[in-house]
Order: C-alpha cells, then sequence, then structure tokens
C-alpha cells in the first residue's frame, strides 16, 4: 500500500483542531426508508462544506516553505477547490484552481471568494489537467492533486478513523467514488481497525471509471450528472490498486435515486446533499436488500448543491410520489367551464398551483388547460403514473380520479 493506517493517523494529529471532527448520529428514518441500520457522518458541515479540507489540508502542510512562497494548483469541480481555497488562504499560500466550465455557479463564486484564482476549461475534472499542468509547469507551482496523492489519501481516510470511533460495530462503509481518494484512505484506516468490516464503493452510472478499471469493463463514460463531483473519466494511479485490494464491489447508481437520495437528505435530516455527498443513500435505495439488517456507515462527504437545482429535485419527487399532479384538459369556449373544473378540484381536496389556459395559437379549436394540482390525498390511476391526461370532445367535463 503506499499509504498506511500509521499515515493516517498522522494525518489525524496534522490537521487535528484545523479540521471540524464532524457529527457521526444514527438515521432512525432513513433506516425506515431503506431496511437498514444507517448512521451518518456530516461532512457537509465543513467550513467548505465537504470531506475535501481534510486531504487538502494535510498536503498543504507537508509543502516546503519554498513550495509555499511560490504557491499551489489543483484541478477540480468544486469541494476540493475549495478546501485548497480556503486552507491556502489561512497558510498564506496562492492557490491557482482549474474548474471545468460545467462547475455550478454557486461553487466557482465559492472558490473565488476563498481568495484562489479560478481557470476555468473543459468540459470534466480529466479535461482540466492539461491546462493545470501548463499553468505549474510556467509558474512552478506545486500540485495539490485531488486523489491521486499520498498525503491527500492519508488526510481523506480520517474520516473513517473518526466514524469507527463513534460506532465501533458497523458492518459496512458505503463510500461515493469520484478518482477513489476518500474510498482508498478510508478502506486503509477502517479495514486497519477492523478487519471484518465490509467497504462498498458508489459511482454513478454516467461515470463507471473504477468500476471499469476493477472489472474489465468497458462502459460508456460521460454526460451531465447530478453528481458532479465524482463525475471522474480516470482513476487514480494510486487509489486503483488500494481499491482493488480492500473494497469489496462497486456499485452504480441513477439519475433517479442520486435525485432520491438528495431529497431523502433534505426531507428526513432536515440537511443539505449534493448529488455525489447523497451517492451513498443512492446505494442502499437502489439495492435495498444488499444492506437490508446491517449496520451501514454512510459519508454525507458534501453538501455543495445549487438551490436551483435542489428546488427542482424537491418538485420532480413530490411528482412521482403523485403528490403533484399535472392535468390537460380540451374544453368549450364558454362562461363558467374553468370555474366548475376549480370546484370540482376542490371539492377533491386539490390545491390548484398553476394554470396556463391558452385560447391562441393553438391547434385544437377549444381552450386548452394545463393544471397543476397537488393531491395529498385523492388517489392516482392504477398505472401509477404521476401525470394523468383527461379530455372534453363534446362539451362536458370529464370525470377525475
Amino acid at each position: 500500500m503506499s499509504v498506511t493506517l500509521a499515515d493516517i493517523e498522522a494525518a489525524r494529529r496534522t490537521i487535528g483542531s484545523q479540521v471540524l471532527r464532524t457529527p457521526m448520529l444514527p438515521a432512525p428514518k432513513l433506516s425506515a426508508l431503506t431496511g437498514a441500520q444507517v448512521w451518518v457522518k456530516y461532512e457537509n458541515l465543513q467550513v467548505t462544506n465537504s470531506f475535501k479540507e481534510r486531504g487538502a489540508l494535510n498536503k498543504l502542510a507537508a509543502l516546503s516553505a519554498d513550495e509555499r512562497g511560490r504557491g499551489v494548483i489543483a484541478m477540480s469541480a468544486g469541494n476540493h477547490a475549495q478546501a485548497v481555497a480556503y486552507h491556502a488562504r489561512r497558510l498564506g499560500i496562492p492557490a491557482t484552481i482549474v474548474m471545468p466550465v460545467t462547475t455550478p455557479f454557486v461553487k466557482v463564486a465559492a472558490t473565488e471568494a476563498y481568495g484562489a484564482t479560478v481557470v476555468l476549461d473543459g468540459e470534466a475534472v480529466s479535461d482540466c489537467q492539461l491546462r493545470a499542468e501548463a499553468i505549474a509547469s510556467e509558474r512552478k507551482l506545486a500540485w495539490v492533486h485531488p486523489f491521486d496523492d499520498r498525503h491527500v489519501i492519508a488526510g481523506q481516510g480520517t474520516v473513517a478513523l473518526e466514524m469507527l470511533q463513534e460506532v465501533g460495530d458497523l458492518d459496512v462503509l458505503v463510500v461515493p467514488i469520484g478518482g477513489g481518494g476518500l474510498i482508498a484512505g478510508n478502506a486503509i484506516a477502517a479495514r486497519g481497525i477492523r478487519p471484518e468490516i465490509e467497504i462498498v464503493g458508489v459511482e454513478c452510472a454516467l461515470y463507471p471509471s473504477m468500476f471499469n478499471a476493477l472489472k474489465g469493463d468497458n462502459r460508456p463514460i460521460g454526460g451531465p450528472t447530478l453528481a458532479e463531483g465524482i463525475a471522474v473519466k480516470n482513476v487514480g494511479r494510486l487509489t486503483e490498486p488500494i481499491v482493488r485490494t480492500l473494497v469489496s464491489d462497486v456499485l452504480l447508481v441513477e439519475e433517479a435515486h442520486l435525485e432520491r437520495a438528495v431529497n431523502a437528505f433534505l426531507t428526513l435530516q432536515k440537511t443539505m446533499a449534493e448529488g455525489a455527498g447523497a451517492a451513498g443513500l443512492a446505494a442502499l435505495l437502489a439495492q435495498p436488500e444488499r444492506f437490508a439488517r446491517r449496520k451501514v456507515g454512510l459519508v454525507l462527504c458534501g453538501g455543495n448543491i445549487d438551490p436551483r437545482i435542489l428546488a427542482s429535485i424537491m418538485v420532480r419527487e413530490l411528482e412521482r410520489e403523485n403528490q403533484i399532479v399535472s392535468f390537460r384538459l380540451t374544453i368549450p369556449d364558454r362562461p363558467g367551464v374553468l370555474g366548475t373544473i376549480a370546484t370540482r378540484l376542490g371539492r377533491l381536496g386539490a390545491n390548484i398551483l398553476e394554470v396556463d389556459h391558452r385560447r391562441l395559437f393553438q391547434r385544437e379549436p377549444n381552450s386548452t388547460l394545463l393544471w397543476r394540482r397537488a393531491m395529498p390525498h385523492m388517489r392516482v390511476q392504477s398505472s401509477g403514473r404521476s401525470a394523468t391526461t383527461a379530455t372534453a370532445r363534446s362539451g362536458s367535463i370529464p370525470e377525475l380520479p
């Protein structure tokens, strides 16, 4: 192993009081939802709202005085960027961060607010590397790699040290995977303390980089994902052999499960989780039988999510749960019809959220209505679909389900 348990314990002493020891708490509501005994490590409560502070600070602390004077460079989709920027400013080290152009605005703005110089380049983290290497060579900057660095891996491993100090009899840790720094460090720490514990990794289905590497598969990689923090095309040279040796399985989760997990953290745990941060819970939701009745530790590794995306996720979850339903009605163009429909919906316990009444620029000869209604007490069609379409052809108003 390129990193040892002793390295991780040393990292814990190095970062000490400079990084928050985040809570490790039971989650009864998530346990009821998934069928597992769930404990959550709330790394979203760090100053920069992700676990990345641990590895970044451990690396920065290991730099020589000369390296600190010249400054550092990193490539990141956001959380590593903020962590490097924040602790570099604390230590008086100039920082330059290369970020993909697809990085959410909230992460770019936060990184700049911590005093770093941000350069936007490429579609994904891997695309940033050439630009970052060119800048590093030109300005003689020290690299702070997001995952493929011994000091970074050791710093991330302090998460598992704290988890097992709090709950020593966990059966399994479920850890998100991007480049592999978090799961590599946590696997070394957890298996070093508790050899029988199982380590399970989670990747978003659109970026199965570690899955491909371990299983010799060639699944396509790329595309827009809610979990942009783990949308990595290439695994680490250091992290891959560690994961291959210590991690029992890597699961892939679809976007719908990531959305559901983000929503569950917000509505059930009252805490913010970005897509990557919710990946562990998404795995439990996707494969509940895999973790049923087991004592599971989840790492909520980040909470930096665009509020507009979060709002959209919440609305879509309401639709999936049939609490918001859309109706499109073709009705006769005469006074009182809208009132009839509104009255009927009211009697059924529906609250009308939005009405779009179109009488111009349409193909149908009659008016078209788009109703969006909240129906917490109404039964839906037996098909289970969240949207129902009804049409009145001869002037009658259709019976609503």
